[in-house]
């Protein structure tokens, strides 16, 4: 899945794609339209945060 980068940070995933993967795996997309913004923005985070302990950037 791609994300959007900015100035080396992750500002979001692409929900175009999510949402193909998810229908190639036979997943409903009112299912993935509802479970997958909170799971994109805890991993969002988590990237930022490790991106940032590797890089030494705030």
């Amino acid at each position: 899945m791609t994300g959007g980068i900015s100035g080396g940070t992750v500002l979001g995933w692409d929900m175009g794609a999510a949402l193909q993967l998810g229908a190639a795996l036979g997943l409903s997309p009112l299912i993935i339209a509802e479970l997958l913004p909170p799971i994109e923005a805890v991993m969002v985070r988590k990237i930022n945060e490790t991106m940032q302990a590797v890089t030494g950037h705030t």
